[in-house]
């Protein structure tokens, strides 16, 4: 008897480590400016999908979704790819028109004396925006980073001060800055996820960021009072050279961080983000990450709903200074099927309201559309009033009377 239930044991044993590892996660079918209703999803994990590295994880871009993960939230160091966060306020800050491609930044003393990766600017040396964007992004250079550090906040602590607040509005909740550049310091780090958050932002609101992370070789003048010398930049990221689809972004390596990679990528209009940290080596962050992105371009697609220039009827308003309202609609959908289904089957049914009640605000919702997979529901997105209409006085109401009198008698 004893032997039999030993047997059983075994088996038991035997079966539970044969089966897929399921995680799960949570979506937003919405962007990121935009909170939208959560619809759980089960992955399953390729029991064959084995890293040597301690921790990664694979995202898709447009919905957030998690699609692999090993370890996301450890803290680690994150060496170089802090940079991703570094690029993202420089691109924000263009966008809001704060700085220029071709403003000079002067280089001080302490930019200039930044050890590890650098492209050697000295004290006082004058480059353009475009110029340092391109040395971090292709050569990860320290100097250069510091250099636009302190041009976009005065000082390198203040801008790092920005890059934590940044990191908690994307919900970076296990990333400290301490640095700009990733230098190894004592209480800096971040996750395999935050690295995705961040490098989701930048790839999907800044795709401009392609244009230079994907260079192989670039050179430019070093401009001092020696005179002018040619300099070249080689990228780090060795998959710009093979990797179909490539968009980028950042490798990072130091003696405590070893070697780390944030890899992007787009086919068929899908972004995936793979992130390695702590790889043993250079040729396992490239081949892991590789890994990874393969097995998402192979097993999922993507869904976008992006032209939303749906022609809306307008709403009735009641008692208001206005007989109707019109809708809008602010956001984008996104849903990432998985192996075996298709977005063929994805329909959508845009639901009016019959009538709202003045007064209503600019985008008070007014409606939604509501997205389907076969009969289940997948997701949603509001739609809004596009423009105010305040509550009708009797002043109001009387003009309205007037009006619709003379209407109808012509």
């Amino acid at each position: 008897m004893k032997k039999i239930i030993s047997v059983i044991i075994s088996c038991t044993m035997l079966l539970l480590l044969l089966s897929p590892i399921t995680t799960y996660a949570q979506i937003k079918n919405t962007s990121a400016d935009n909170e939208g209703e959560a619809v759980t999803v089960t992955t399953a994990v390729d029991a064959q999908l084995e890293l040597s590295s301690p921790s990664a994880v694979l995202i898709e871009g447009s919905t957030g979704m998690v699609i692999y993960e090993k370890n996301k939230d450890e803290r680690l160091k994150p060496a170089s790819i802090t940079k991703v966060m570094t690029l993202l306020l420089i691109f924000e800050a263009l966008d809001a028109g704060k700085i220029k491609l071709t403003d000079e930044v002067s280089v001080s003393e302490h930019a200039a004396s930044m050890g590890g990766s650098q492209v050697f600017l000295e004290p006082y040396e004058i480059q353009d925006v475009n110029t340092m964007i391109k040395c971090i992004s292709i050569a990860s250079a320290n100097d250069a980073c510091v250099a636009m550090a302190e041009l976009l906040a005065g000082s390198e602590e203040e801008f790092v001060a920005s890059m934590n607040k940044r990191a908690k509005e994307l919900g970076m909740n296990n990333t400290n800055f301490v640095n700009c550049c990733g230098l190894d310091v004592d209480n800096h780090y971040s996750s395999a996820y935050d690295v995705a958050l961040m490098s989701r932002e930048l790839i999907t609101k800044h795709p401009e960021i392609s244009t230079y992370s994907t260079v192989w070789m670039d050179t430019f003048i070093h401009t001092t009072k020696k005179g002018q010398t040619e300099f070249g930049l080689t990228n780090t990221n060795k998959l710009v050279k093979f990797y179909q689809g490539i968009t980028g972004l950042k490798t990072g390596s130091t003696g405590l961080a070893k070697y780390c990679l944030s890899a992007s990528a787009k086919r068929n209009d899908m972004d995936l983000i793979a992130v390695i940290m702590a790889a043993p080596d250079t040729k396992t962050r490239f081949a892991e990450a590789s890994k990874l992105l393969n097995y998402g371009f192979a097993n999922y697609s993507i869904y976008k709903d992006d032209n939303l220039e749906t022609v809306l009827s307008p709403v009735k308003v009641t008692k208001g200074v206005l007989d109707s309202v019109q809708g809008k609609i602010d956001n984008k959908f996104s849903y990432l099927c998985t192996k075996g289904k298709s977005v063929e089957d994805i329909r959508k049914e845009v639901i009016l309201y019959e009538q709202v009640p003045a007064p209503v605000a600019v985008n008070d919702k007014i409606g939604e559309i509501i997205y389907y997979y076969d009969n289940d529901k997948i997701g949603s997105i509001d739609i809004l009033a596009s423009e105010a209409v305040d509550k009708a006085g009797y002043k109001d109401c009387f003009i309205k009377i007037i009006k619709r009198y003379f209407m109808s008698s012509k």
